[in-house]
Formats: structure tokens, C-alpha cells, sequence
């Protein structure tokens, strides 16, 4: 059974995050798009985790996986993937003194290492991986040259690419060889342009959470989704306050100084993939589909102001009513059928799926963008 899944997103106790992130509303959006398989987010947080006790069985039929994020005292993130909600509880109780309260923060930050977290993680039965590992900020390859470094002896169950790189990144880097890539869309809300903004499709032989662990653990990963990874904030060598993009030799040179207003420049993701692999060969991966979010399709074409604008709302409805979910629309619905229901749509579909848009990279913090040239 082939399933599509978005593992990692957030509640209202993290920061940043939409109060209208709600299981009611979370599961509804994953029929909109698609998805049969959620994490929960924030699965350490005792109220958000209890909050999803009615959901796990629901009408929709969406597999729930309790999730959670944890930042370490090097400012690293993990993920974590559990079966069952008890066990983020017991992982709870085991990092009880760790941590000034579980209970203030969805994303709670522990005074241990990443081998530390990754043990009591394992203790429990639950999967740990970092969190999109290459971005240049609270990210495994941030701060650390190798998976050893940061996780010691400990073993990683997966990684999480993050929104800046797609598995070209890490096919090249020895230390990931056998390690499976995650794509999830880190959602800080419901909407279309951000949950399962990236997704993996998985085989499942048992249904449920613990079939989605089991998956993992054997790599069963057929296909990784998400966006170009010059679309990401980081992907490029760039100043963190004028966004302007340099070369690796002349960040270097500059002293990781921006000459034109003194901001910090920030190591790009692709030129820190580059470093990593150290020119090893890349080994071969399961496809990686580049998709951008319909909604965000839809207000490139329409030239809005916002994907949430009443006209584009009412484009994306219709689309959702004519082919039933928007991943049907940018992987497997014909191009002319689109075309029929908005021709800019369609084209840039097209344009997607044969990979002839024109990238406007990203970096330093602000999101790349596309364009049909």
C-alpha cells in the first residue's frame, strides 16, 4: 500500500505557529491535498499531544504518527517519530531536569546532546533523525561535519532534507549512504502553500502509525517530493540582510562580511552539500519530484499579492472540486485537462513536471522564487 505523508509540522505552542493549527482543521487539509498519512507535531507538549485523542481513529481515515521536534544544547534539531502517544510521554519522564518545562514550549530545548536525545528517543521504541539537516541555522550540518559528531554512537533512523536541498545534496555524502531521506513541510500553518509543501510517498505492509515506523526503518521510501531547492531561504551563499549572493571564495574573502551594508553572510546550503561529500560518488536515491505548492502556482499566474486573495482562494477551490486533491493536480492529472480549467496553471505544470521554469534562488533567509522565463 502506497501512502503520502508529511511528518513533521507544528502546534500553536511553538513559536510562530497559527493559532488555527488544530487537528480538526490539519486533518481536513490532508484530504485537500492529498495526504494520508500526518504527523502530529509537538508531541512532547502533554496538552497538544492529549488534544489528539480523538482524532487518532477519524472519518477521513488519515494515519496520525505522534511527532515532535526537540532542540539539543548545541542548538541542533531532531525529529521524532513515535507509534503510540505513550511513548512520548515515557520519553517525557526520561528527560525529565532536562529542560525548564515541556509544558511553555512545543519545540522544547534540552541540555543534552544529540547522542543523548537519540538514546532516550531509541529507548522508548521511537525513530530520530535531524531535523532539515542542511539548513545553516539549528541544523545538524550547522554545526557538525559528520552524523557521528553530533550523534557520537548513537544511530540516526532517518534525515530530514529540509526545504532548502532535495536528495541530490546527500546522495554524494558517504555518512548518509544508507540512511533514508525524509521530505516534510515543517508547517507553522494549515494552509495550502504550507502543509505538504514537501511529502514522501511510503510503502506500508501494516497499516497505522507503527506501519509508517516499520517503513522507515526498512528505507521503503518510493519517492520524495518537495520544493526546488532553490526555492528554499538558505540554499544560496547570500548576506542575511540584503539578500545578496556570493560566490563560496568570495564569502570567504569578504570574512563572511557583506561589504555593501555589514550584515553576516551565511553559508549556503548547496555550497555546504558540496563541502560534504568531499567529491565522493553520489549514490543512487528514490525519485525526488519538485513540486511547488498549487496554491502558490496559482497566485504566481494570477500576479496576486498573496495565495490567500479571495480570487485565488476561489481558483484553488475549483480545482480541488474538479480533481479531488492537489497533489492529483501536480503529479498525475493530464496537463490538458488542467489547461482546460486555467490555461497559466497548466502551463506551469508543465513547465514543473518537465523542469523548464526559470529559479530565482534563494538565500540568506529569503525564499527563491520561479518563473516561466
Amino acid at each position: 500500500m502506497h501512502v503520502t505523508a508529511d511528518l513533521h509540522i507544528h502546534s500553536p505552542f511553538s513559536i510562530a505557529v497559527s493559532r488555527f493549527m488544530q487537528p480538526e482543521q490539519l486533518i481536513r487539509g490532508c484530504v485537500t491535498k492529498g495526504m494520508q498519512v500526518l504527523g502530529t507535531g509537538d508531541a512532547l507538549q502533554p496538552d497538544w499531544l492529549k488534544g489528539w485523542e480523538p482524532f487518532y481513529e477519524n472519518d477521513s481515515g488519515i494515519v496520525i504518527v505522534p511527532q515532535g521536534e526537540i532542540e539539543d544544547k548545541n542548538r541542533v534539531h531532531h525529529v521524532i517519530l513515535a507509534a503510540d502517544p505513550d511513548q512520548f510521554d515515557q520519553l517525557r519522564d526520561l528527560l525529565a531536569g532536562t529542560c525548564k518545562s515541556f509544558v511553555t514550549a512545543g519545540r522544547p530545548h534540552v541540555y543534552l546532546s544529540g547522542e543523548e536525545i537519540a538514546n532516550a528517543a531509541h529507548d522508548v521504541g521511537a525513530l530520530v533523525g535531524p531535523a532539515h539537516a542542511f539548513t545553516p541555522w539549528t541544523a545538524m550540518y550547522a554545526y557538525f561535519d559528520s552524523v557521528s559528531a553530533c550523534y557520537g554512537s548513537a544511530k540516526i533512523d532517518f534525515l530530514e532534507l529540509g526545504l532548502s536541498a532535495d536528495s541530490s545534496y546527500g546522495a554524494a555524502i558517504p555518512d548518509l549512504y544508507d540512511v533514508p531521506f525524509l521530505t516534510n513541510s515543517d508547517a507553522h500553518s494549515p494552509y495550502p502553500d504550507k502543509l505538504g509543501r514537501e511529502f514522501n510517498r511510503i510503502t506500508l505492509n501494516r497499516s497505522g502509525a507503527q506501519g509508517v515506523l516499520d517503513a522507515i526503518r526498512k528505507g521503503a521510501i518510493e519517492m520524495n517530493a518537495g520544493f526546488f531547492p532553490e526555492e528554499g531561504k538558505y540554499n544560496r551563499t547570500a548576506c542575511t540582510r540584503c539578500y545578496t549572493q556570493y560566490s563560496l571564495e568570495d564569502a570567504v574573502r569578504h570574512q563572511w562580511r557583506c561589504p555593501a551594508d555589514g550584515g553576516i553572510i551565511k553559508k549556503g546550503v548547496s555550497d555546504r552539500a558540496k563541502e560534504l561529500s568531499h567529491g565522493s560518488e553520489a549514490r543512487p536515491r528514490p525519485p525526488y519530484v519538485r513540486v511547488i505548492p498549487l496554491a502558490q502556482i496559482i497566485q504566481t499566474m494570477e500576479g496576486a499579492s498573496s495565495p490567500n486573495t479571495k480570487k485565488c482562494k476561489a481558483i484553488y477551490s475549483r480545482f480541488i472540486e474538479t480533481f479531488g486533491n492537489e497533489i492529483a493536480v501536480l503529479i498525475d492529472v493530464p496537463v490538458p485537462e488542467i489547461r482546460a480549467l486555467h490555461l497559466k496553471v497548466g502551463d506551469a505544470v508543465q513547465a514543473l513536471r518537465s523542469g523548464t521554469v526559470v529559479l530565482h534562488p534563494g538565500g540568506g533567509g529569503k525564499y527563491g522564487t520561479f518563473s516561466l522565463g
